[in-house]
């Protein structure tokens, strides 16, 4: 596999490894300027992380994948954020319509092979979007699921890149409570119980007291579209 050839050095790494939790975000924002975009869902809690990065630069590159199977509700929700947070670096990037053409002309993929069609909306073209950069910052939790439990704050890849978590620790009540306080506009899903939201054919709300990602390919084994698998 050919890497990129540009990576963080080893004293970058040990100084964002070195940074409190409530100073990496800003921290990496500055030491890795140039290098490092957001990975954004525009999802249930994406509103708080975007709005801390807007508070340091309305212009960050923030990346949004565009699967062409959201609910029509995440995409009026993303020009809402955008709008309201005065974001100015939103990029959409999206699997091309030849590939959608050839591999799944019917928009039933994810039908019978979700892990295929996660490869095709989801993994290929962020790849391909995040190829240039070292770093890239995601609002992964914890306590979403079982594999996040170990996540650190600097998840090192494989090629030398690395992956910031700032929302690490944070539990739903605190995101909450945050969201309440910064009165961020909340995804209008949420009010239906939908607790994590993907694309819409994998998609359902969770009932009271299940775990929040129990909605996403439910009935199935799989737990991650595949941008987000832990770094080996």
């Amino acid at each position: 596999m050919d890497y990129p050839v540009m990576a963080l050095t080893q004293a970058e790494r040990q100084i964002l490894e070195q940074t409190p939790e409530a100073s990496i975000l800003e921290r990496s924002m500055e030491l890795l300027a140039g290098r490092m975009a957001l990975v954004s869902s525009f999802g249930a809690e994406s509103a708080l992380l975007l709005a801390m990065i807007a508070d340091i630069d309305t212009d960050f590159p923030i990346f949004f994948l565009d699967t062409r199977r959201h609910f029509p509700e995440t995409l009026a929700y993303r020009d809402t954020l955008i709008n309201h947070l005065g974001l100015t670096g939103v990029i959409n990037i999206a699997p091309t319509a030849e590939a959608l053409q050839d591999r799944d002309p019917q928009d039933m993929l994810a039908d019978f092979d979700p892990d295929a069609c996660c490869a095709l909306r989801k993994v290929e073209p962020m790849d391909a979007a995040l190829n240039d950069y070292d770093a890239w910052i995601t609002g992964r939790k914890r306590g979403q699921a079982a594999t996040r439990a170990a996540m650190k704050l600097v998840e090192p890849l494989e090629d030398g890149r690395a992956k910031i978590n700032p929302l690490a620790s944070w539990t739903r009540e605190r995101i909450d409570a945050e969201m309440t306080r910064r009165a961020l506009p909340r995804h209008p899903l949420t009010s239906l119980g939908f607790a994590s939201i993907g694309c819409a054919p994998c998609t359902r709300a969770v009932a009271e007291g299940e775990d929040p990602r129990a909605g996403r390919w439910a009935g199935q084994t799989k737990t991650e579209c595949g941008i987000h698998l832990p770094a080996r």
